[in-house]
């Protein structure tokens, strides 16, 4: 793992060289969803083999508040906005002028954001695990929140609270942190903003996913977007599904 200072905060990230024998000389950079890291949505789901192995230079950062990264506690320290610049900054600390950014859930919230705020850096868009909510949501139930400050999994009974509360004890991730990024990453964009994406989109959701809302809707807000149905999977078994790699394979090589 290595480092770089966003502003003042200190985030992790890797920075993994194509292990194709003939690299494409573009570079993907993928951002984790919540209470996610680096390694649990990328690393463990064989996404950086894949790319790596297609011949794209892979880095992946570690949101703050998550992972080896710093953790904050102040919730206005994790708006999208903010968060969308950490992934500037450090394509600024690599010297990468521009790229395809790649992210799932939360890190497609950020995603979108930074596309819309610096569409000159973002070769292609690749959003996973998020549709229409990022429009007409403002993320993960505030519930969530609660969730994580609750003294145990066993005092809940929600489902959805359960299996993030789950998902953070199991990832060993610092739970008050995960509180305040929930209350402080809700901005939406509006249908009017997401319209000014004008970059070539891929939206990839699960047909089971109770999450993301509407891939296809979202898709239809952004001229010449591309939806895919990750078929017979949930949000969380979306993530390193084979035809969800396939198919931004097969939309990167068409770019």
């Amino acid at each position: 793992m290595q480092s770089f200072s966003s502003d003042g905060v200190q985030l992790a990230f890797i920075d993994l060289a194509p292990t194709n024998d003939v690299p494409k000389g573009e570079t993907i950079v993928l951002v984790h969803g919540f209470g996610s890291s680096h390694m649990v949505n990328w690393v463990n789901t064989q996404w950086t083999k894949t790319l790596t192995h297609a011949g794209y230079r892979v880095v992946a950062l570690d949101n703050r508040g998550h992972g080896q990264s710093e953790k904050l506690y102040d919730p206005a320290a994790y708006s999208s906005q903010i968060m969308a610049e950490d992934v500037r900054r450090l394509m600024d600390h690599l010297d990468i002028p521009h790229a395809f950014v790649m992210g799932y859930s939360m890190g497609a919230r950020i995603s979108a954001h930074l596309a819309l705020a610096h569409p000159d850096r973002v070769r292609a868009l690749l959003l996973g695990g998020l549709g229409i909510h990022l429009v007409e949501g403002v993320g993960l139930p505030l519930g969530i929140a609660d969730a994580m400050e609750a003294p145990s999994l066993d005092v809940l009974t929600d489902p959805m609270q359960r299996m993030f509360r789950a998902f953070a004890d199991a990832t060993k991730s610092d739970l008050r942190a995960l509180a305040a990024c929930i209350r402080g990453s809700r901005q939406t964009l509006s249908a009017q903003e997401v319209g000014r994406i004008t970059l070539p989109t891929l939206v990839s959701v699960g047909t089971k996913d109770d999450v993301a809302g509407s891939g296809p809707e979202l898709a239809d807000l952004i001229p010449g977007a591309e939806s895919f149905a990750i078929e017979g999977r949930d949000h969380n078994l979306a993530v390193g599904d084979k035809s969800h790699k396939q198919a931004v394979l097969d939309f990167l090589t068409r770019l």
